[in-house]
C-alpha cells in the first residue's frame, strides 16, 4: 500500500511505469504495465524479479527470442465463443501469425531447458497445437487473403470469373477499337465506372453506340458507356463475385466453429504473449538503466550499495553526466535516518531513490544499485512530498503536512516505510521544530523504518540522543563551496546558508544583518558542523597516511622476524657442530688413556688406581655427550605446506620457497622465476637444509624487494592486454610479501579497463573483495584490492 495516493507520482513511479510502456510491442502489454502495483507477497516479488533477470540476460547474452508478432487475440478468441460469429480474413492472419510466435517462443525455451526456469514456468504445460495452425493455413495464405483453392466451390467460382471476365474484356476491347476506327471515342483509355468496364465516348455520338451510360466528365463531353453486349458478361461476373463472398463467408464461417472448442487456449497463448511482452520491456528498461537483481530478504530493511534514481540516471546521461551513487543502510538498529546538509544538495532526491526504488522492488522490477545490496518487504509506504494544500478542502501547506502526520503516526507499524521531505516545515519553525520532534518521536516508539529530510537543528540533536535514529548528512566542499552530492551516515550536516548566500552574492552587510538576528545557540551549532565536516577531512587524510605507515612497519617487523628466525636457527646449529667437536676429543682422550692403561696392566699397576682412573673418564665424557633428540609426532596439519616454507622438487635438486599453496598445487619462488608444480613432487626441507648461497641470494633480492616495493600501481594509458600482465607480476609479489592490500590506478574514462582489472582479480582465490577509492580521492579510477 502506498500513501496518498499522489505519493507514487512524487516518487517517480508513474513516470518509471510510463517508460516501460513505451517499451512495450503491444496494446496489452502496455496495458500490463499500467496495472504494476507495489506487492507485499515475498514469494511473487521474488518471482517477478526473476523473470526480468532471466529475460534481461536473453537479451543481453543469448539469441534473440522469436517474439515477432503481438496481437489481441483475447478479443477474437471472445468474438468466435459467440456461436455463429466468425474471424474475417485479417482477424484470422492475426491469428495464424500469434500462433505461429508462441509456438516458436515455446521451442526456444524448450531448446534451453531448465535455463530459464522461471519464465519457462509462464508456459508449462502449455500444449502446442499445430492441428489449429493447418487449419487456418489451409484456408488463410502468407499474406492474410482466402486461398482460391479453400474448397472445391469457392475453385469453380474463382475460375468462373476469370473466364467470364477475359470474354468480356475481349468484347469491349473490339468495340472499343471500332468505336477509335469511327472516331466516336475521347481520349483516353478503357475505364472503370460504378464497378463497370465503361468505353469514353464523345458525348454528342453517345446514341451511336447501344449500351447503357453509367457516367460522365465534369464538362459534359465525355460519357462513359457499357456497351450492351458486354452488359450481361458483365453481370454475370458480378453474380458470381456475390457467389464467391457468399462461399468465403460459409468458409469462414465452418473455419470459426472449428476452432471455438480452441478458444481457452487462444485465451492462455493469449496470455503467455502478454506476459513476454510486459517482462520485455522491464528487461529493456532494466538494461537501459544498467539495473540489477539484489538480495532480497523477507524483513523489514535495506541496505542499497551504490544505488542512484532511475530517472535521474537517464536525464543526466542525455547531457553525458553520470550520477553520484547513494550508500544508505535501514535495519533493526537503525530505523530511521535523518538526512541534513545544504540546499540544493541532494537530500530529497536521496529520500526519493530509497522510496523508489523500494517501490519498484517490490513491484518486480530490477533497480540500479549493486548486485548485493538488500532489499526487505514493507507492507507499507507512506511519503509527505511536497505542497499539498488543497483549496477544496480548506488545507493549508502545513495542515495538508499535519493530516499526512496524523494518518501516519496512526497507521504506521514495523512494516512500514516513511518517507518525509523537509520535516516540519510550512510554520513558525519555533512550533514546527518541536511538533516534528514529537511526531518523530512517536513513529520511533512505533518501530517504523524511514528517511526523514531536515534542516532543524532540535531534530539533529535529537537523532544524534535517541535509539533507533541515526543522523546522516549530504557531504559539503567548503573550499569550492558545492554540494557533493555523497551521503555520510553518522553525522548531521550544516544548511551552509551564510556561506552559500555569500557565493551568491549577497551584499556583506546583508549577511552581517541576518547573522546578528540569530540566536547564539544556532550560530555555534552551525558553526561547530561546519568545522566537523572540516576536521573530518583532515582525520580521513592523516587515517590514509597512518595506514600506509602501518603498512610500513608491517613489513619491517616480518623482515625482523625473519631474521630472528635464521639466527636462532644457526645458534643451535653452531652448539651442536660444538658439542660434537667436544665428543671427538674426548672420545679420542679416551682412546690414548686406554693405551696408558694397557701399559699400565703390562708394568702391573695397581687395579684400584686404573678403574677410579677410567670412572673419572666416563663421567667427564658423559657431560659433553650429545643428546639425542626423539623425532617429534608430525601431526597432519603440521605436514601441510605453508607460505614461505622451503622445500626440494623430488626428481631434482631445485630448491625453492612457497609463495602459495591451491588444492593439488603449490606456487613457488625459485630465484626470479615463478612456477607451480603438483604438490606430491616437492618435499618439505629445513632452512639449514638450504644452500647458503640460495638463501643468502634470497635474502637479498627479498629486502631489494621490500625496500622497493610500493602497494600502489598506475596502469593509466596502458592497452588492457598489457595492464593485465603488469598486474599480475605485481601480485605475485605482493602475494610473496604477504601484504594485505594493493591500490591500482586505472583512470575513470569509459570504465572498459576497470571492469577488465576487476573481472580478471575476481578469479584469484587470494582476493577477497575490490572497492571503489572515496569519491574525493579518485572514486571509481581506482581500485582497491584486499588480500586474503
Amino acid at each position: 500500500m502506498i500513501y496518498p495516493n499522489n505519493a507514487a507520482d512524487k516518487l517517480g513511479f508513474t513516470d518509471v511505469k510510463l517508460h516501460i510502456q513505451s517499451l512495450c510491442l503491444s496494446d496489452m502489454g502496455r496495458q500490463m504495465v499500467d496495472k504494476i502495483q507495489m506487492m507485499s507477497n515475498y514469494d511473487n516479488i521474488n518471482k517477478f524479479l526473476r523473470q526480468t533477470r532471466e529475460f534481461k540476460e536473453i537479451l543481453e547474452n543469448d539469441s534473440p527470442l522469436p517474439i515477432r508478432h503481438l496481437f489481441d487475440i483475447k478479443s477474437l478468441a471472445e468474438k468466435i465463443r459467440v456461436e455463429g460469429a466468425f474471424l474475417t480474413e485479417a482477424e484470422l492472419h492475426q491469428v495464424l501469425l500469434s500462433l505461429q510466435t508462441v509456438f516458436s517462443v515455446i521451442s526456444y525455451f524448450n531448446e534451453r531447458e531448465s535455463r530459464y526456469p522461471t519464465l519457462e514456468a509462464l508456459f508449462e504445460h502449455l500444449p502446442i497445437e499445430k492441428k489449429i495452425l493447418k487449419s487456418i493455413e489451409a484456408v488463410i495464405d502468407e499474406k492474410g487473403k482466402i486461398r482460391a483453392n479453400a474448397s472445391r466451390e469457392l475453385q469453380e467460382i474463382v475460375a468462373g470469373i476469370a473466364r467470364a471476365e477475359q470474354e468480356a474484356r475481349k468484347k469491349i476491347d473490339h468495340i472499343f477499337k471500332a468505336a477509335q476506327n469511327s472516331g466516336y471515342t475521347a481520349d483516353g483509355s478503357l475505364t472503370i465506372r460504378d464497378g463497370r468496364l465503361c468505353i469514353p465516348l464523345l458525348a454528342e455520338n453517345k446514341r451511336k453506340v447501344k449500351g447503357f451510360v453509367h457516367d460522365e466528365s465534369a464538362s459534359g463531353q465525355t460519357v462513359y458507356l457499357e456497351p450492351e453486349e458486354v452488359f450481361q458478361l458483365n453481370n454475370k461476373v458480378r453474380d458470381l463475385e456475390f457467389d464467391k463472398r457468399r462461399e468465403i463467408i460459409r468458409i469462414l464461417v465452418a473455419l470459426s466453429h472449428d476452432l471455438r472448442p480452441y478458444v481457452p487456449l487462444f485465451l492462455a497463448y493469449h496470455s503467455l504473449l502478454t506476459k513476454l511482452d510486459f517482462v520485455r520491456a522491464k528487461a529493456l528498461f532494466a538494461i537501459e538503466t544498467e539495473a540489477q537483481m539484489p538480495v532480497l530478504v523477507n524483513k523489514a530493511e535495506l541496505n542499497l550499495i551504490n544505488a542512484r534514481h532511475p530517472l535521474l540516471l537517464l536525464a543526466l546521461r542525455k547531457e553525458k553526466q553520470t550520477v553520484v551513487p547513494l550508500n544508505i543502510s535501514i535495519d533493526e538498529k537503525q530505523r530511521i535516518v535523518v538526512v541534513s546538509g545544504p540546499n540544493a544538495g541532494g537530500k530529497s532526491v536521496c529520500m526519493k531513490t530509497v522510496g523508489l526504488l523500494q517501490i519498484m522492488v517490490q513491484a518486480g522490477l530490477l533497480v540500479p544499485v549493486d548486485e548485493h545490496s538488500v532489499f526487505g518487504v514493507f507492507k507499507q509506504v507512506f511519503a509527505d512530498i511536497g505542497d499539498d494544500q488543497s483549496i477544496e478542502s480548506d488545507l493549508s501547506t502545513y495542515s495538508a503536512h499535519l493530516s499526512k502526520m496524523k494518518y501516519f503516526v496512526e497507521n504506521a507499524g514495523g512494516k512500514t516505510l516513511v518517507l518525509i521531505d523537509e520535516f516540519g516545515t510550512g510554520t513558525d519553525p519555533q512550533f514546527g521544530g518541536p511538533i516534528a520532534e514529537a511526531v518523530l518521536d512517536a513513529l520511533n516508539r512505533k518501530k517504523i523504518r524511514g528517511v526523514v529530510t531536515t534542516h532543524y537543528s532540535n531534530l539533529k540533536l535529537f537523532a544524534n540522543a535517541t535509539e533507533g535514529l541515526e543522523n546522516a548528512s549530504m557531504m559539503f566542499n567548503n573550499l569550492e563551496m558545492q554540494p557533493m552530492y555523497i551521503l555520510e551516515m553518522g553525522k548531521p550536516g550544516s544548511s551552509y546558508a551564510f556561506e552559500i548566500a555569500q557565493k551568491i552574492g549577497l551584499p556583506e552587510h546583508v549577511l552581517h544583518a541576518a547573522k546578528s538576528k540569530i540566536g547564539t545557540h544556532q550560530k555555534k551549532v552551525d558553526t561547530l558542523l561546519v568545522d566537523l565536516e572540516r576536521d573530518k577531512k583532515d582525520l580521513l587524510e592523516k587515517k590514509v597516511l597512518l595506514d600506509k605507515q602501518q603498512r610500513r612497519v608491517d613489513v619491517l617487523l616480518r623482515e625482523n622476524e625473519q631474521l630472528k628466525e635464521y639466527l636462532d636457527e644457526n645458534k643451535k646449529a653452531i652448539l651442536k657442530e660444538a658439542k660434537k667437536e667436544a665428543q671427538s676429543i674426548i672420545l679420542n682422550a679416551n682412546k690414548l688413556i686406554e693405551n696408558t692403561i694397557s701399559e699400565i696392566k703390562e708394568t702391573k699397576a695397581e687395579k684400584e688406581s686404573t678403574a677410579k682412573l677410567r670412572q673419572n673418564l666416563q663421567q667427564e665424557l658423559k657431560k659433553h655427550q650429545i643428546t639425542k633428540e626423539n623425532p617429534k609426532q608430525v601431526s597432519k596439519a603440521d605436514e601441510e605446506l605453508k607460505h614461505g616454507d622451503w622445500v626440494k622438487l623430488t626428481d631434482s635438486e631445485t630448491v625453492g620457497q612457497v609463495i602459495d599453496v591451491t588444492k593439488d598445487n603449490v606456487i613457488l619462488a625459485i630465484g626470479d622465476l615463478r612456477s607451480v608444480v603438483k604438490r606430491k613432487r616437492v618435499e618439505r626441507i629445513t632452512k639449514k637444509e638450504v644452500p647458503k648461497e640460495v638463501r643468502k641470494s634470497y635474502s637479498s633480492q627479498l629486502t631489494d624487494t621490500y625496500a622497493s616495493f610500493s602497494p600502489e600501481i598506475d596502469i593509466r594509458g596502458m592497452r588492457g592486454e598489457d595492464a593485465l600482465h603488469e598486474i599480475e607480476k605485481y601480485l605475485d609479489r605482493a602475494l610473496m610479501m604477504g601484504m594485505s592490500s594493493l591500490k591500482i590506478i586505472h583512470g575513470k574514462g569509459d570504465g572498459i579497463l576497470r571492469k577488465l582489472i576487476r573481472g580478471y582479480l575476481s578469479k584469484y582465490s587470494q582476493v577477497s573483495r575490490m572497492e571503489d577509492e572515496h569519491a574525493d580521492r579518485g572514486g571509481d579510477g581506482i581500485t582497491y584490492v584486499y588480500l586474503s
